[in-house]
C-alpha cells in the first residue's frame, strides 16, 4: 500500500463438510475437529448476508441450539459470546467449547434433535479480489468508502484480525502510516459488530468526515 489504498472485495465458495450433530455432546464434537473457515462462516454469515439487518444477529450455533434443540439458556451462553473481545478464530472456538462442556459436563438437559434437524457443519473457500479502486489521500479514501461495494468494507474491517492475526483492520493500519493517527485510533476502537454493515460504513464515514 505505498502509493495508496488498494480497495479489495471478496466471494466466497460453500461447501459441505461431512460432520453434522445431533445433540450438544456431538455439536461440541464438530467444533473441536472442524477448519477454523468453518468456525468463521457459522459465526460471521449473518453479517455478510443481512447488510441492512439488526446488528449482533444469531451465529448458526446459538440459532440451532435454541430453535431446534429448544435448549434456550446453552442457546443464549453461545450467543453472548463477544467476538470482538478475541484476537483469533482458535480462541473462539475455545470460548464455545467451555461453554459447551460446562453445560454438558454440568448434567443440564440435553436431547437429540427430530431427525432431519441435524447440524450441518459447513465452511467456505475465500476468494480476495482487487477493485478499480485505489485511494493516494485521505479525500480520495473517504470517497470511496463512501461509495465502494458493500463486501470490501467487510474484507477490510472483520478480515484482518482474526482471517490473517494482523493487529487492527486495514483501514486503520493505512490511516496510521500516512500520519492520521487519531482517525486510525477511532476506526480502530470501533466495536464492528456493534452496526450493521451499512450502518458501519456510515460511521467510518463520519470519522473520516471528522464531523463527530
Amino acid at each position: 500500500m505505498e502509493n495508496g489504498f488498494r480497495f479489495c472485495t471478496e466471494s466466497h465458495l460453500v461447501k459441505m463438510l461431512a460432520i453434522r450433530a445431533k445433540n450438544p455432546i456431538q455439536l461440541l464434537e464438530g467444533i473441536k475437529k472442524v477448519p477454523s473457515a468453518s468456525i468463521y462462516y457459522h459465526t460471521h454469515r449473518f453479517l455478510q448476508q443481512h447488510y441492512y439487518a439488526s446488528p449482533e444477529p444469531p451465529n448458526d450455533f446459538a440459532y440451532w441450539i435454541s430453535n431446534v434443540l429448544g435448549l434456550r439458556e446453552l442457546g443464549e451462553s453461545i450467543a453472548s459470546v463477544e467476538i470482538v473481545d478475541f484476537n483469533s478464530l482458535d480462541e473462539i472456538r475455545k470460548e464455545y467449547i467451555k461453554r459447551l462442556e460446562e453445560h454438558i459436563f454440568g448434567g443440564r438437559s440435553m436431547i437429540d434433535c427430530v431427525e432431519g434437524h441435524e447440524f450441518h457443519f459447513l465452511s467456505c473457500k475465500t476468494f480476495v479480489h482487487p477493485t478499480p479502486f485505489v485511494a493516494t489521500n485521505l479525500d480520495e479514501f473517504k470517497d470511496i468508502v463512501g461509495k465502494i461495494y458493500i463486501n470490501s468494507i467487510y474484507f477490510h474491517i472483520f478480515e484482518p484480525r482474526l482471517r490473517f492475526q494482523r493487529k487492527e483492520n486495514d483501514f486503520s493500519a493505512w490511516l496510521r502510516s500516512i500520519g492520521e493517527e487519531i482517525l486510525a485510533d477511532r476506526i480502530s476502537k470501533l466495536d464492528p459488530y456493534a452496526f450493521t454493515i451499512e450502518g458501519l460504513r456510515k460511521r467510518i464515514v463520519n470519522i473520516l468526515e471528522r464531523d463527530d
